[in-house]
């Protein structure tokens, strides 16, 4: 079983702290605060930007992996991940992932195009862990 490991330190108080994000692997280093949380133009990631992140790659990995299946090779798969942060009961809560794909994949039709988009979307392990989620959508364009 393929193992990742993440950490994060924080340090001081919510909204006069800040924290860092790094991987094992030390392909991540990245400075969080509150103001990178809440606040638009802020220097720094928030944990829904790395979500999201880690959503589009994984959705795009499915993806090719459901064309393979079927014999085709896509030039690329382009994949955007909009991660909404609003609020339920008072409290901080991811509201909707909405997932923008395009793709361009010789020899394939629009129709099965878009069936391969849903089957990604319910099967990539990113999407499954994320299922508490209310609202996943994906819009997909395939370029001729």
């Amino acid at each position: 079983m393929k193992k990742s490991i993440a950490n994060a330190r924080w340090e001081k108080g919510l909204k006069d702290g800040s924290g860092k994000l790094t991987t094992r692997n030390g392909s991540l280093d990245a400075s969080y605060s509150f103001a990178t949380r809440f606040e638009e133009g802020k220097a720094g990631t928030t944990p829904e930007e790395l979500i999201g992140a880690a959503h589009a790659g994984c959705y795009s990995m499915f993806l090719s992996a459901l064309l393979g299946n079927k014999n085709l090779t896509p030039d690329y798969i382009q994949t955007e991940a909009r991660v909404y942060l609003g609020e339920k009961d008072g409290a901080p809560l991811i509201t909707k992932i909405e997932l923008t794909t395009e793709a361009q994949v010789p020899d394939l039709s629009e129709e099965e195009f878009q069936q391969l988009v849903q089957q990604a979307k319910e099967g990539c392990p990113v999407s499954k862990a994320l299922s508490a989620v209310p609202e996943i959508t994906v819009q997909a364009t395939l370029k001729g």
